[in-house]
């Protein structure tokens, strides 16, 4: 599985952090950026450990060349900003998950946190969901008879 967005410093690093808590040991996860940041934001790496408890030691930006080069699922977390957000061509199956970037949200200190609070809980639905969906059904994930990525 790999999130992936443009910068790689929150939304996909959120959504990389979640399925590897809610999906165990039946994903490998992983998150990219076509443009990776140099660091995953501080507020990504708070508001998790905060709303699930779930700490993102040793999650750090990546960009495309860092990863494998093909998965069972991409999904691609970019907002309106499709054209600077890539899809991957070496994806069973690819989505687009368009969720606001909580980085770019203005306002003071609490606005900014309650931005990725919002996102955090966004993707936690999502991933919540997909993971009940019939879509992944006998992909290989724990619902499966093997447990595959």
């Amino acid at each position: 599985m790999l999130f992936l967005c443009t910068g790689n410093s929150a939304r996909s690093q959120i959504g990389e952090a979640l399925l590897r808590d809610m999906g165990g040991d039946a994903f490998e996860v992983f998150s990219a950026g076509s443009h990776p940041r140099p660091s995953i934001h501080p507020l990504a790496r708070e508001v998790l450990q905060e709303l699930y408890e779930i700490d993102m030691a040793g999650q750090r930006p990546k960009g495309m060349d860092q990863v494998p080069d093909s998965f069972d699922w991409v999904i691609s977390v970019c907002d309106q900003a499709a054209d600077s957000c890539p899809l991957s061509p070496a994806a069973g199956e690819a989505m687009r998950w368009s969720l606001e970037d909580p980085a770019a949200a203005a306002g003071n200190e609490g606005d900014r946190r309650e931005a990725f609070r919002k996102t955090a809980r966004e993707l936690h639905g999502r991933i919540e969901a997909w993971l009940r969906s019939e879509a992944i059904i006998g992909k290989g994930t724990a619902q499966g008879p093997d447990h595959g990525p």
